[in-house]
């Protein structure tokens, strides 16, 4: 089986998310998308976010809304032990899935500081991965950037960019927006 890993906060899942989990459950490339809830992210001030028990409950309740979407809400990384590192977390899906073929699905805002993740070269040369678009990111720039360095290194490369929507929309400025008191339902799922 082939499945999409798309990690994340998710605080709030918002239309963004949405129009990722459509592009990668509608065009028949992945038998089912994992969206794996991360732990409290270590550069957001944990009193303004939700707890990962909270952000896991509002999944499961969003993914429930789009039966149409072959969604899993996974809480693998609520169960690791620290420190989660995505290399960890694939290794643990491979171990307990062993027939499955993973793929990382992760924002344009990622590439630039990939040669400094935990096993880069393995990630790199291990998993295909899938880059979506971000505001304010030349994916394709960066994407070419970290080519060159794998070029360098001799490692093989197996990331590539995904066709998907440019929304323009961030879980950072709805939870500003609902801090200060304004209506987001309609950017929510």
């Amino acid at each position: 089986m082939k499945v999409a890993v798309y990690p994340g906060s998710f605080d709030p899942m918002h239309i963004g998310h949405l129009a990722i989990l459509r592009k990668l459950c509608g065009d028949g490339a992945f038998d089912a998308v994992y969206l794996v809830i991360s732990p409290q992210n270590p550069f957001k001030d944990p009193e303004k976010a939700a707890s990962a028990q909270q952000r896991f409950d509002a999944a499961v309740q969003a993914a429930g809304r789009h039966p149409e979407l072959k969604i899993k809400v996974e809480d693998i990384e609520l169960r690791m032990t620290p420190p989660n590192y995505t290399i960890r977390t694939l290794r643990a899906l491979q171990a307990r899935e062993p027939g499955n073929e993973f793929t990382l699905v992760m924002g344009a805002d990622n590439i630039a500081a990939f040669p400094r993740w935990r096993c880069a070269r393995k990630l790199l040369s291990g998993y295909d991965i899938l880059v979506y678009p971000r505001p304010g990111y030349d994916a394709q720039a960066e994407l070419a950037k970290l080519k060159e360095w794998c070029r360098k290194g001799h490692i093989r490369c197996r990331m590539s960019i995904l066709d998907a929507p440019l929304v323009d929309i961030s879980s950072t400025q709805l939870r500003q927006a609902i801090a200060d008191g304004k209506d987001v339902s309609n950017y929510l799922i």
